[in-house]
């Protein structure tokens, strides 16, 4: 570990990984409850291919990110309670259009190359000190706004038609989740790619569901869960040479399998 951390890129993949495993955890229990988990995995890939696109074209790929899949975040909230088309179907139509365009992209300008692998699965390099910076300041506005947010976002999880009627704005509270879970999206996906980033959102809720019941609980502990299997999984990947992002995803499997294990176990007891 203190070999791991004596060298900077580590030490930025450290910090900027811990703040997005937390912001990822916290907000992933309420997409989780409320059946939006599969958001997520749409806005990676939209991710994905604005990312292609902006290094294409040569842009600053956080310039052209965010805004994309914060209005993606936007469109699929409002087509999912609007629309006459299934939420999932429409996610996954979203989802893999952009993927497609992505891989078109960078494949007709430069060949399928390593590139691709980096959008997809992540890499340590990938994190500079201008976007560790960027993503550290962006990760606190996250968890500040999720902390003051969170008897709001309580309440919208459990029972919109209560809090609407108790004079709470659930549609504007349900935005800014969209869009918190947006910003938390881009920010790890340069390290953890595109088709594992995620996993950071539904693993640690679901696995902490195995085991508590009340919201308070799961937030917590799925805070926890998340931080141990980033620490495990970056450490793994260090030592083994393994894909920084598919190590993390490996170890939350792991725990997710244990704690199925801890429920049974309780049960019988």
């Amino acid at each position: 570990m203190i070999e791991m951390l004596s060298y900077p890129f580590m030490q930025r993949a450290v910090i900027v990984g811990l703040l997005v495993s937390l912001s990822s955890s916290l907000l992933g229990v309420s997409l989780v409850l409320r059946r939006f988990s599969m958001i997520g995995d749409g806005l990676s890939h939209v991710g994905f291919g604005a990312l292609a696109i902006a290094s294409v074209l040569g842009f600053a790929p956080m310039a052209v990110t965010i805004p994309v899949v914060v209005a993606a975040a936007i469109l699929l909230l409002r087509l999912s309670e609007k629309s006459r088309i299934g939420s999932e179907s429409m996610i996954a139509l979203i989802s893999s259009s952009s993927l497609a365009i992505g891989v078109m992209a960078i494949s007709y300008v430069r060949g399928t190359n390593t590139d691709i692998n980096n959008f997809l699965f992540g890499s340590l390099l990938a994190v500079g000190k201008d976007d560790a910076v960027f993503s550290i300041i962006l990760s606190s506005l996250v968890l500040l706004s999720y902390i003051l947010l969170y008897p709001r976002m309580f309440a919208i999880t459990f029972d919109q038609s209560f809090s609407r009627a108790s004079g709470i704005h659930t549609e504007r509270y349900s935005l800014m989740l969209a869009i918190l879970s947006a910003l938390t999206i881009v920010l790890g996906m340069r390290m953890l790619g595109s088709l594992l980033i995620s996993a950071l959102i539904i693993f640690p809720p679901l696995t902490a569901m195995r085991v508590f019941r009340t919201y308070k609980a799961v937030t917590i502990s799925s805070a926890l869960i998340s931080v141990i299997a980033f620490m495990i999984g970056i450490t793994f990947s260090y030592e083994a040479g393994t894909p920084v992002g598919a190590s993390i995803v490996s170890v939350n499997l792991v725990l997710f399998l244990l704690f199925s294990v801890c429920r049974i176990v309780l049960r019988r007891q």
